[in-house]
């Protein structure tokens, strides 16, 4: 199994604000990009990182309102591997299950899985 670091993921609040601040620490703004399910915006994903450097800091803006106690606005952290299915094979050889099978947040984007890990903080793996 080949696998790289990708990106974390934390929830924000404030998408200008947020910019400004990790712009301020060196990061450059690279990309967003809308979550749309059954036809409303559920979610605006930012993706930062460091001039040279392909991993990734994501921001993920919630469109329903919701804020977050000190804490809570984890989300995960993202590996690439290069065959998901035996990636989730040789997990479950280790007694790691994915929280539900392989998926894609829009048509034609990467597959991905979630798992937990002991401490049941989300791990995701994505194949493009």
């Amino acid at each position: 199994m080949t696998a790289r670091y990708l990106h974390t993921m934390l929830r924000i609040v404030d998408p200008a604000r947020s910019r400004a601040f990790y712009e301020a620490l060196g990061f450059e703004f690279r990309r967003e990009s809308p979550i749309v399910r059954d036809g409303a915006k559920e979610a605006t994903l930012y993706f930062y990182g460091f001039p040279g450097q392909e991993e990734e800091l994501e921001l993920t803006h919630n469109e329903d309102g919701r804020s977050y106690e000190l804490g809570t606005a984890y989300g995960h952290i993202a590996i690439g591997v290069d065959d998901l299915d035996a990636t989730l094979a040789a997990l479950a050889e280790q007694g790691i299950d994915p929280e539900r099978a392989p998926y894609q947040v829009r048509e034609g984007g990467s597959w991905l899985c979630f798992v937990q890990d002991p401490d049941a903080y989300r791990r995701s793996a994505s194949y493009s």
